[in-house]
């Protein structure tokens, strides 16, 4: 989740103005920038169970104490914390109360481990005090929905009211999902539609490589990654793999079209989000939404408007990476290393393309719909994804190695994409390490896995 929204901004009167914004997101490779987010669960050490907003130990207090401890400011909404900032980085809650770090944009993954290192170490000072614990995966193993608290954010309210007229699995996203995600640049409009293309391609096999969802209420659920299953029912209208990105022609205006039809959830105003779910951005446009009759949007709108599309990949000024399941320490370091290799240095990126250039509509959809439930023994063209896993792995080192990024000891990047090759190699994922140990030394008690898989 981005930093809270603002009510000001410039007033949009054509087309060219929301064109101009995407654009603006082209730099030198130079300044290209590597910006890491992931959620986490929060638990009640005690007894496993989800923690409220409110309380002594809640999350409101959670937030409260990175401010006092670790110099975060406060984010109001009304007389709420929902969010934290530092420099430019962002604390913020998801519905749940998944509890999210967006780092800063930082070089290097050596410099992004280095911040995930020490938000890490920071909640575990907290957590020891106030007794609790956090802990990365896809999807959680053992809450149900009515279990979990609602974060006090006006957002989610509206899009709780909404999810359930679109999808039968859209609020199990918002409460029970947790993901590790990276935001990487592009040059031109050009370098932009090539990284697209290859990450929606490939971002399958991220979801394979990092899948850890396999239980749902304390059994297992049938699939690898449960999470990314969720986003094939959550909402038709901003979701899937955007079959349009790999036809003749695509670049801004395309994807400013597609976003153009997402329907809206809410204008932001004064503090206050506006229910807008189902209107059009279109008719804000054109001064004809319902909710603001006569009112154009602001720039800012337009940004908080993109946010409210799901893709596997997302454009912002950037692109986002979404296919995988969060998880523990080590996988959140190798995931800014797998799209980093893939996509920021050329040479990979052309390897990389000429590996998926010619899949069809077809076979990247048979990926996406089949992936969540077999993972890295997913078919595909007379071998398996784990193949296609070591190739794509293989491509990002090399990236890597070629971008020559080293820290103290003299180390290149390519260390932080290892668990993924071991992974790989072996076909064998979190979720299938997992399923293991429930039907082994677990014996069926996935508290087990809070004890063994929490930060």
């Amino acid at each position: 989740m981005s930093a809270p929204p603002t009510s000001r901004g410039e007033p949009v009167t054509h087309r060219q103005q929301l064109l101009d914004y995407l654009e603006q997101g082209c730099k030198p490779a130079a300044d290209w920038r590597i910006g890491t987010e992931h959620e986490k669960f929060v638990f009640r050490q005690a007894d496993k169970r989800p923690l409220p907003y409110e309380g002594a130990d809640g999350i409101g207090a959670i937030l409260g104490e990175f401010h006092r401890r670790f110099g975060y400011d406060p984010v109001y909404e009304g007389d709420n914390i929902i969010a934290l900032t530092k420099g430019k980085a962002n604390i913020t809650l998801e519905p749940g109360g998944q509890f999210e770090l967006s780092g800063a944009p930082l070089q290097t993954i050596h410099q992004t481990c280095a911040e995930v290192g020490e938000h890490l170490s920071q909640v575990r000072q907290i957590g020891k005090d106030l007794g609790f614990g956090m802990l990365g995966l896809g999807f959680n193993p053992l809450w149900r929905r009515s279990d979990i608290p609602w974060m006090p954010k006006g957002r989610y309210k509206i899009m709780r009211d909404y999810m359930p007229k679109r999808g039968s699995l859209g609020l199990d996203m918002m409460t029970r999902t947790c993901t590790v995600q990276v935001n990487l640049d592009f040059s031109s409009e050009a370098d932009m539609v090539q990284k697209f293309r290859v990450s929606l391609a490939l971002q399958p096999v991220a979801t394979a490589l990092f899948a850890n969802s396999p239980f749902t209420e304390g059994r297992p659920n049938g699939f690898q990654s449960f999470r990314s299953h969720i986003w094939t029912d959550t909402d038709p209208d901003r979701t899937g793999d955007l079959p349009f990105v790999f036809e003749d022609g695509f670049g801004f205006e395309r994807y400013l079209d597609y976003i153009l039809d997402v329907p809206m959830y809410f204008v932001y105003r004064d503090g206050t989000y506006m229910d807008a779910s189902g209107q059009s951005f279109r008719d804000f446009l054109d001064g004809r939404l319902p909710l603001l009759p006569g009112q154009v949007p602001l720039l800012t709108d337009f940004g908080d408007h993109l946010t409210t599309a799901f893709p596997e990949v997302r454009l912002k000024k950037y692109l986002e990476m979404r296919g995988a399941d969060g998880g523990p320490w080590g996988r959140l370091c190798a995931l800014p290393a797998l799209w980093v290799g893939l996509l920021y240095d050329q040479t990979a990126l052309d390897a990389a393309w000429d590996l998926v250039k010619d899949w069809t509509d077809e076979e990247r959809a048979a990926l996406r719909r089949d992936v969540p439930r077999l993972g890295l023994a997913t078919p595909f063209r007379g071998g398996t994804v784990q193949d296609l896993a070591r190739q794509t792995v293989a491509i990002a080192r090399e990236g890597l190695r070629n971008r020559a990024r080293t820290a103290g000891m003299g180390d290149d990047e390519t260390h932080f994409i290892e668990p993924l090759a071991a992974i790989a190699d072996s076909g064998v994922s979190l979720a299938t390490e997992m399923l293991g140990k429930y039907e082994g030394t677990w014996a069926g008690d996935l508290t087990r896995l809070y004890d063994e898989y929490a930060y």
